[in-house]
């Protein structure tokens, strides 16, 4: 049961005027835009990584064999925002929309999970469809400042060692700054 990601409905958690700004470029230099828009997505794809936490709101499917026995289904994705649909697929591909009382957890952010209720379809043959709303900005909670700040500092980093200089050793995924923020938000799981 691993989510699927459907749909990237937010924002990225840092905007390019202010990733600009963090750069000191000047407003007549556009030439390097895209390369910042392309430094964004992959320094908040990292600290995603690093953090366990989800930093733009997307839309997840994930597909059940049978309801849990003890009504929980533990995701990883941290945090939760809402239950989108719950459906059931038919042997045909059809999806039916079901009822069933499926709700957020207690605590989407450090043990997301969905619960459900007593009053669950009989399955028939057919499987579980659940699409879930998960991720930080719009109606989940704001971006915590840290890995926003874990962002910015991977992103200038990116921007100041894009491969000119002299190879020192592999490549890494955060600079050691933003990777001590990431680890002061880490979502632990066992």
């Amino acid at each position: 049961m691993t989510p699927i990601r459907v749909a990237d409905l937010g924002v990225e958690p840092v905007t390019l005027a202010e990733m600009r700004a963090v750069l000191r470029l000047g407003s007549d230099e556009t030439a390097e835009d895209a390369f910042v828009l392309a430094l964004i997505a992959s320094a908040r794809a990292a600290v995603e990584a690093a953090s366990r936490r989800l930093l733009r709101r997307a839309r997840f499917r994930t597909i059940l064999l049978g309801w849990p026995g003890d009504g929980l289904i533990p995701l990883p994705l941290s945090p939760l925002v809402a239950v989108e649909r719950v459906g059931l697929i038919e042997s045909n591909g059809d999806v039916t929309a079901v009822a069933a009382p499926v709700g957020l957890g207690p605590d989407p952010w450090d043990a997301p999970c969905l619960t459900i209720g007593r009053d669950r379809p009989s399955l028939d043959g057919r499987t579980i469809l659940v699409e879930v709303i998960a991720g930080c900005g719009g109606d989940g909670p704001p971006v915590p400042e840290p890995l926003a700040q874990a962002v910015r500092l991977t992103v200038a980093d990116g921007f100041e060692n894009r491969g000119d200089g002299p190879e020192a050793g592999p490549p890494r995924a955060l600079p050691p700054a933003a990777a001590g923020l990431c680890a002061a938000c880490r979502r632990m799981r066992l």
